[in-house]
C-alpha cells in the first residue's frame, strides 16, 4: 500500500530558501533540506525524509552499496543499466533528475499546467499538475543527441513514467530509473552512480539536490531548483557547457576545473 505522502519527492520553496545551486561542476556541501509537511505532496514526489546529519565518505572509484544503517556492503550489486547500445558507444552517460530540475509538479490545480497526470493512490485517482521548466525541450533534444541520457528520479514510477512519456518527445532517455534504484541512506534517497555499470570518469549527474549525489559530488553539474519562474534560462544556458563536455574523455578534467575556479 502506498503512503499518499510518498509517491513524488521534491523540495519546497522553504527548503530551497536562498541557497545557490553552486558553481557548475563544484562539490557543494550537503544541504539540510527538511521534509514537506504531510499530505500527498511529500511522498508522491521525490526528495528527503529527514535532515542528513553528516555526509558519508565519498567513493568515486569502487562500486558502493550502502545499507540503511550506514554500513557499506562489499557485495557487487547488479548494474542498474543494461549494456551500452552501439549508437552510444564511447559517449558520456548523463544522469538527469526530474522534479525541480526538469519539471515542477503539484496536486493543487494549476491553470497553465503542461500536463495533468492521473495517479492512483490506495484506490483513489489523484490529478498531478505538471509544469515544464523553460527550455526543457531544447535541453532534452540536444542532450539526447550528445550523450547516453538516463532519467534517474527518487519519485515512484507510477508518477514519473507517464510524465517522462509526455516530456521526452525525442527518446532522449535510453533508460529510466526510479525510487527503487536509489540507495536509502540516513533518511535520503541517494543516486549511487557506481551502481550504474558505467565508468565513473564518463558519468555526469544533473540534479537540483546535493543530497542525491553525495557519494559522487565530483560528477555533478548542480542546477537551481525550479518551481514556476517562466523567465528561467538555466537549462538553455547549460547547453553550450554540455556541448563542450561531450568531447572530453574524462569528465573530471572539466568538472574539477570548474570546482577549483569557483
Amino acid at each position: 500500500m502506498d503512503n499518499p505522502s510518498s509517491v513524488i519527492t521534491q523540495v519546497s520553496r522553504d527548503e530551497e530558501g536562498n541557497k545557490a545551486a553552486g558553481e557548475r561542476g563544484s562539490s557543494p556541501s550537503l544541504s539540510s533540506k527538511k521534509p514537506r509537511s504531510g499530505g500527498l505532496f511529500s511522498s508522491l514526489f521525490c526528495c528527503l525524509c529527514r535532515d542528513q546529519p553528516e555526509p558519508p565518505p565519498v567513493n568515486n572509484n569502487a562500486p558502493l552499496l550502502v545499507e540503511e544503517n550506514g554500513t557499506v556492503s562489499k557485495i557487487q550489486a547488479k548494474p542498474l543499466l543494461p549494456p551500452v547500445k552501439s549508437k552510444d558507444s564511447g559517449k558520456i552517460c548523463v544522469v538527469i533528475d526530474l522534479d525541480e530540475t526538469l519539471v515542477h509538479s503539484s496536486f493543487k490545480p494549476v491553470n497553465n499546467a503542461d500536463f495533468i497526470i492521473p495517479v492512483e493512490i490506495d484506490g483513489t485517482i489523484h490529478q498531478v499538475y505538471v509544469l515544464k521548466r523553460p527550455h526543457v525541450d531544447e535541453f532534452l533534444k540536444r542532450m539526447g543527441e550528445l550523450f547516453e541520457c538516463v532519467l534517474f528520479t527518487a519519485s515512484l514510477a507510477k508518477y514519473a513514467d507517464p510524465v517522462s512519456d509526455l516530456l521526452d518527445k525525442w527518446g532522449a532517455f535510453r533508460c529510466r530509473l526510479f525510487r527503487e534504484s536509489c540507495v536509502f541512506h540516513r533518511g535520503n534517497y541517494v543516486k549511487d552512480l557506481s551502481r550504474l555499470g558505467r565508468d565513473l570518469n564518463k558519468v555526469i549527474i544533473v540534479d537540483n539536490s546535493p543530497a542525491s549525489y553525495i557519494f559522487h559530488p565530483d560528477n555533478a553539474v548542480p542546477v537551481a531548483s525550479w518551481f514556476d519562474d517562466m523567465s528561467d534560462t538555466e537549462l538553455l544556458d547549460l547547453i553550450p557547457f554540455f556541448e563542450r563536455l561531450s568531447k572530453v574523455d574524462n569528465v573530471y578534467t572539466v568538472l574539477k576545473q570548474q570546482g577549483t575556479s569557483s
